[in-house]
């Protein structure tokens, strides 16, 4: 762990939990709990991971909804198997800066502390995006000039606080239609293609050393879509704009898995660029079968395994601890068992699959 990733001045001890919450939450007072007795010789996933060069993260935001068992089982998984963490919903907008210039910090400072007490990199995640935007901004009528100040206002204050704290930030997130045309959305809308360009700027100028990536889905294999992120992105460059890294998402069904992943990749990190898997999940129709979870355990294997092959690519985020935290099922009707664990924390033959393939 380098210098930059040692936040001493963090105190062990703030609110933890899972997807999709906020507000206040348990304490966590005794950080690596594991979630049941393990024998001498079982190693930690995040230990092989990282002994391939690999970091193996995991979303989570506050769960003020768990505590007692829960939260021990909740957190004592996260801190054991995963040396990385991504909020889920605790550094977007709406969560940040819910009245213009009032931020709210907690729920974000919390995971960071909660990740540096456990010696886990944090990725930031998301700085721009068309959704989760709070009301106040998007109910405005801005100028252009506005919207500048109010992007650069933004930008500047969340990664200033987090400056030094993060390996990464996905600064633009999901800027591209599955066409490859430019979405629609408050930012495109009132500064065209410049606001993707300003934010990256910005966030340079705010941290010096933090890593910035361009995060999507549907781009993980060659199409449309991950042509126009190529074609953007090298334009970015050509300008020179500060971009490190290319986030693939990652949310698949199971089967899913694009062929050209491997080739997808080979043309990203082609351009100096690292790259993360950032929101691995592989969801099914539930209840599931004995067949699928085996096809899913096969897919993880197969994203993992690409990405080991390549330096460029050192960290692979699963959306979520477990299926008891998964969004899946509240967004995709019917589906669902996306993540390596299932929703009581049992291992699932997706979890034993990279086990083995680490190990």
């Amino acid at each position: 762990m380098t210098a930059r990733f040692r936040v001493a001045s963090l105190l062990v001890g703030a609110a933890l939990a899972a997807c999709g919450g906020g507000g206040g939450g348990d304490v966590i007072t005794q950080p690596n709990i594991p979630t049941t007795p393990v024998s001498p010789d079982t190693i930690p996933l995040r230990t092989l991971a990282e002994r391939r060069g690999l970091h193996l993260g995991a979303a989570a935001d506050q769960r003020p909804g768990y505590s007692g068992m829960d939260m021990t089982r909740f957190r004592g998984v996260l801190s054991r198997e995963f040396s990385a963490l991504t909020p889920e919903n605790d550094m977007k907008h709406e969560r940040l800066q819910p009245s213009r210039g009032v931020f709210r910090y907690e729920n974000a400072d919390s995971l960071v502390t909660f990740a540096v007490a456990n010696n886990m990199r944090v990725r930031g995640h998301t700085l721009v995006w068309h959704r989760q935007i709070a009301g106040w901004l998007t109910s405005g009528s801005w100028t252009a000039a506005e919207t500048r100040t109010l992007l650069q206002d933004h930008v500047t204050n969340v990664v200033t606080h987090f400056r030094g704290k993060l390996l990464a930030w996905d600064v633009v997130n999901e800027a591209l239609n599955d066409d490859g045309s430019m979405r629609p959305g408050f930012w495109y809308d009132r500064l065209g293609r410049e606001y993707i360009e300003l934010a990256f700027r910005h966030a340079r100028a705010a941290d010096p050393d933090v890593l910035l990536f361009y995060n999507d889905y549907n781009i993980e294999g060659i199409g449309p879509k991950s042509d126009s992120a190529y074609v953007m992105i090298r334009d970015l460059q050509t300008r020179g704009v500060p971009i490190n890294g290319i986030g693939l998402q990652g949310h698949f069904q199971v089967g899913g898995v694009p062929s050209s992943l491997a080739a997808n990749i080979t043309r990203f990190a082609a351009l100096g660029l690292k790259v993360h898997i950032t929101e691995l999940d592989i969801r099914m129709p539930t209840p599931a079968t004995a067949a699928q979870l085996q096809q899913q355990a096969d897919n993880y294997r197969s994203v993992v395994e690409t990405c080991l092959s390549f330096p460029a690519c050192d960290l692979v985020t699963v959306w979520g601890v477990s299926d008891h935290e998964s969004w899946v099922p509240s967004t995709f009707a019917g589906w669902g068992a996306a993540l390596l664990l299932d929703a009581q924390y049992a291992k699932k033959p997706a979890f034993t699959a990279l086990y083995n393939l680490l190990k």
